[in-house]
């Protein structure tokens, strides 16, 4: 099969941990990974902002990134991309009238509109992967949110038009549905983990005599890292790592971090080491005792599970995707978001029994292993594809790794 992926913003070639580079330019990477392991051929469409870019780029067996100009060959937030996406489809739309792909796998609205501008005239099917949705962020960021004013008019258009939503979790579907999008047209999906980089067993960060407790992500307000370092004023006896960094958005926020943290009296024992290599990754999860993700919300959540490879366990919001990855007293915990002293509680409870703390553990990388490898992932996803080009209906609603039972408490 020749497939696309259109992914405008997040490169799968792009250095993770800044502003607007995280989870999905690694859902985009591995997936086009898995599918070309599978022997489909896979172009993933992205656009060149930076001037010595090449025009292609081999990544792996039968994967190809592919840089288009649209706008200005320079860098820019993605939120300034939408009045060039007229000029990425058709550059999709002139590629694919050479070379058509079977399918075209769409990821992030204002991908959706090129992929879909340049579908409209070939006759391509188009998935739509929305990996956030507009109105969630408008929800919690209100005022503060930069989305173009149209995304949320844009994006229950995209949703319609598809021939397929791909979500990646439940919670994405009561989303979906309350925009007017048919049930039948949603298909969830989860994103993946690389089985073979987060494996419990493997070498640890160095550390201290005191627990950890480790943040690792994007240095923005709404991962909710502030609720992590209120939350250490009640939890003696141990440390706050917090890993993210590498722009001026997260220099900024990890001033006010600091300043939080003094006031909060936890200043000796907050770290904040700044960016850390992807490579390295591993190692300092598993250095942890627990990993703590607590955003306002979260479309899927990629470090959660990343954690939960390395046998790690976690707390996290129960927000978006951890909802389905974390089973709460299984293979983590749930807490409200913004509630440092909830969070707190957890933490005390989890550090004072190292039994169940390595049982957590146990089940966690069971969990990871068995619902959520990149293999798995795209031998769904190709499903989905089969059944859009066969013109069936989509059966699969969900995984069981993403089942509403599932996260209530069922099997890790």
């Amino acid at each position: 099969m020749r497939i696309a992926l259109i992914s405008e913003h997040a490169s799968p070639l792009a250095a993770i941990g800044g502003a607007d580079s995280g989870g999905q330019n690694v859902h985009v990477a591995q997936l086009a990974r898995a599918l070309g392991e599978r022997g489909h051929h896979v172009t993933v469409f992205t656009r060149r902002d930076d001037p010595g870019s090449p025009d292609r780029v081999r990544i792996g067996p039968g994967v190809t990134v592919e840089h288009v100009r649209a706008g200005p060959v320079t860098m820019l937030p993605k939120d300034a991309l939408l009045p060039h996406m007229a000029q990425f489809g058709d550059h999709l739309a002139q590629r694919w009238l050479v070379e058509p792909p079977d399918v075209a796998h769409a990821h992030f609205w204002m991908s959706g509109l090129a992929a879909q501008r340049a579908a409209r005239r070939i006759g391509i099917p188009v998935l739509q992967t929305f990996h956030a949705l507009g109105v969630v962020k408008r929800r919690h960021q209100g005022a503060s949110d930069p989305s173009p004013r149209s995304r949320l008019r844009l994006e229950k258009q995209l949703a319609r038009d598809a021939a397929l939503v791909v979500a990646t979790c439940t919670d994405e579907v009561t989303e979906l549905t309350a925009l007017g999008v048919p049930a039948s047209q949603v298909a969830v999906v989860p994103c993946g983990v690389d089985l073979e980089c987060f494996t419990p067993r493997g070498p640890r960060a160095a550390r201290g005599g005191r627990h950890r407790i480790l943040s690792l992500g994007r240095l923005v307000e709404r991962k909710g890292v502030e609720t992590t370092v209120r939350a250490m004023a009640a939890v003696p006896d141990a440390e706050l790592v917090i890993a993210g960094g590498g722009d001026a958005i997260a220099d900024a926020e990890q001033a006010r971090l600091t300043m939080v943290a003094a006031a909060s009296g936890v200043q000796d024992r907050v770290r904040l080491i700044g960016q850390i290599p992807r490579d390295e990754v591993p190692a300092l999860l598993r250095s942890a005792d627990v990993v703590v993700s607590v955003p306002w919300y979260e479309p899927f959540g990629m470090v959660p599970l990343e954690a939960m490879a390395c046998g790690v366990p976690v707390i996290a919001s129960a927000v978006g995707g951890h909802l389905d990855t974390v089973v709460d007293g299984r293979t983590g915990a749930l807490v409200p978001p913004r509630d440092p002293a909830a969070l707190a509680q957890r933490l005390r409870e989890l550090l004072a029994d190292p039994a169940r703390l390595a049982a957590i553990g146990s089940a966690a990388a069971t969990r990871a292993r068995v619902h959520y490898g990149w293999s798995r992932i795209a031998t769904e996803t190709e499903a989905l594809y089969r059944q859009v080009l066969a013109g069936e209906e989509v059966k699969a609603a969900c995984l069981p790794g993403s089942s509403p039972a599932t996260a209530a408490g069922g099997q890790p």
